[in-house]
């Protein structure tokens, strides 16, 4: 799974693809310079069940400590991993 990110303006997403296929995205915005709300998290259906939402999750996880950034998790999905993992607490 390769996922990559995409940015436009006060807008981005982050795309995870297998072989040319797409297997899900996270979308987000900003709601500050320094703090992003991730707004969805969806996986294609054949990719269900085989962490591509956990992986995504993990990717903008890793983007916003990389940069100093926070997060606040608007998606149902990343919200209760964020509840569950207190791995997860400093980019909150």
């Amino acid at each position: 799974m390769i996922i990559t990110h995409h940015q436009d303006g006060e807008q981005g997403f982050f795309l995870a693809e297998e072989d040319g296929q797409r297997m899900g995205h996270l979308t987000y915005e900003w709601d500050s310079p320094t703090r992003f709300a991730i707004l969805h998290t969806v996986v294609e259906k054949a990719y269900q069940g085989h962490g591509v939402a956990k992986a995504l999750v993990n990717a903008a996880v890793d983007f916003a400590r990389e940069n100093g950034y926070t997060i606040l998790p608007v998606c149902p999905y990343a919200e209760n991993l964020f509840q569950r993992d207190a791995s997860f607490k400093d980019i909150l």
